[in-house]
């Protein structure tokens, strides 16, 4: 696995693509939704687009170990009704756009920085939508723990990558440091939240928006990025 750029991607227009990063954490159901809506918008585009995920934290001061998920979310929410109400509306929202989410299914509220760092590596060898669709799948819907080591190796294997490999980087801390620093980087630059769509490096676009604003934008940035 070769270095990948960690920068937000410039107005990419060789061979006419438009590159879009997308800042997102896998532990986001809003996120999840956002690469649904994103696809759907890519599917309207009238010509090629590049994808970028970039590393975000909601919390990163969940231990490595991971949390148990319903006392973490009582803490953070307040209340079980306050609990119940958003994961209902995500359940709503997300059939529409066919992620049926299990929250029920969770049980641990893990650290993502490992997740981010498979989702890095991912990107040199052309696999990262397929490790991002398995961390969203296997956390929503599967419930499994992505802080989980041995859970990152398996997905990663089957996406398509050297399980082999991916377990040494993992356990060596390979980009640990990489990966923070890409994270603080989207900070600085004023991320507040994720999902957090930036389209050829200089339109931004907060949240999972519906895909005709996500279209929107990427024919903006194909059109006065040839202008």
């Amino acid at each position: 696995m070769t270095e990948p750029d960690p920068s937000p991607a410039r107005a990419a227009l060789d061979g006419g693509i438009v590159t879009i990063d997308v800042v997102s954490d896998v532990v986001c159901p809003w996120c999840y939704l956002g690469k649904r809506r994103l696809e759907a918008a890519v599917a309207m585009a009238d010509g090629p687009v590049a994808i970028h995920w970039r590393p975000f934290q909601l919390d990163p001061t969940v231990p490595p170990t991971g949390l148990e998920r319903q006392a973490y979310l009582q803490n953070k929410l307040g209340d079980q009704v306050k609990i119940d109400a958003i994961h209902d509306r995500l359940t709503e929202t997300g059939a529409a756009v066919g992620i049926p989410f299990a929250f029920d299914r969770i049980s641990r509220a893990p650290n993502t920085l490992d997740a981010h760092r498979l989702i890095r590596w991912a990107a040199t060898t052309g696999r990262q939508e397929a490790v991002v669709e398995a961390l969203f799948s296997a956390y929503f819907i599967e419930g499994q723990d992505i802080g989980d080591r041995k859970i990152l190796v398996g997905l990663a294997g089957t996406a398509g990558l050297d399980a082999t490999l991916v377990h040494r980087l993992l356990m060596s801390g390979t980009d640990e440091a990489d990966t923070r620093a890409e994270i603080a980087s989207a900070v600085r630059l004023g991320v507040s939240g994720v999902p957090f769509f930036i389209f050829a490096g200089k339109y931004a676009v907060p949240g999972a928006q519906d895909a005709s604003v996500l279209a929107g934008a990427i024919a903006k940035a194909r059109t006065e990025s040839l202008a």
